[in-house]
């Protein structure tokens, strides 16, 4: 069975990652950049390449999300998967169910937060991110200049997004802030392996060695460290700079307070009014 790991785009969906496979893919919770590679995306072109697709078509993977899911949860054995798609429905075909899902963790970003990473990320500017973060029509795609829709994901507005997680009825959810993960990282990861043992009626005692090796071993110090000395397989190729852009970017010092301008802020923080409003920030 799945279990899902989904966020909006960068909203420290990869950071939540490198914790758990610290700690569910190693002898004792230190994470390598191999770990990471136990939790692959859904949708991920590899996936459908049983499936009569048509990659040519921006929505062809939508027919067979669910056959996809049935293949990978053929053996029952529990996985984890990345998502950055909303729970729902394109042309009546469900993302998934809970014939295939086992559970949720969902991180939340402050949205004003998100579009400084996101602005970085895809190379745009704050408006355009603004632009970006506020279509309800928003998907995401990898061709490498194939046109190959095969990775397809649906995500809508920042707003949609959560909203979709948050709401259905079919899988368990935990939702995770973002900032609470970087405020009490050791507490809050505790928190989720807990729900994930629980979730998925693991009988093994938390590991606390291995959970404080997971949380010490992937702070964000250590992962921009690491990704300077051997790279990051979900680092992008720059068309503007012709480099690598660096993944782990600012992360802590990613505050909307002291790189946005007052006028943009306000812009912000009227637009998310009640999404801030409902989380606290």
């Amino acid at each position: 069975m799945i279990f899902w790991i989904a966020s909006y785009p960068k909203s420290g969906n990869t950071w939540l990652r490198t914790l758990i496979s610290s700690y569910y893919y190693s002898k004792d919770g230190i994470f390598h950049n191999d770990l990471i590679k136990n939790i692959g995306q859904f949708p991920e072109k590899d996936y459908f390449k049983d499936f009569p697709l048509d990659t040519k078509n921006v929505v062809g993977t939508t027919k067979y999300w669910i056959k996809a899911q049935e293949k990978i949860n053929y053996d029952k054995k529990i996985r984890f998967f990345k998502t950055h798609n909303v729970y729902g429905k394109i042309n009546n075909r469900p993302f998934t169910n809970k014939e295939n899902s086992l559970g949720c963790i969902y991180i939340i970003r402050d949205p004003r937060n998100v579009i400084t990473s996101l602005s970085n990320h895809y190379e745009l500017n704050y408006e355009d991110s603004l632009a970006w973060m506020t279509n309800h029509k928003k998907y995401i795609y990898d061709n490498r200049g194939d046109n190959n829709y095969g990775n397809f994901q649906f995500i809508s507005s920042w707003s949609n997004h959560y909203k979709s997680w948050k709401i259905q009825k079919d899988i368990p959810i935990k939702i995770v802030r973002y900032e609470d993960l970087l405020l009490k990282t050791y507490e809050v990861t505790k928190e989720v392996i807990q729900f994930i043992n629980l979730t998925s009626n693991q009988k093994n005692e938390l590991n606390i060695k291995k959970l404080k090796n997971s949380v010490n071993s992937t702070s964000f110090s250590k992962l921009k460290k690491n990704e300077k000395e051997k790279g990051f397989a979900e680092a992008i190729f720059s068309k503007k700079k012709k480099k690598m852009l660096t993944f782990f970017n600012l992360g802590p010092e990613n505050d909307w307070k002291t790189i946005l301008d007052k006028d943009f802020a306000k812009k912000l923080s009227e637009t998310f009014k009640d999404d801030l409003k409902e989380f606290g920030y």
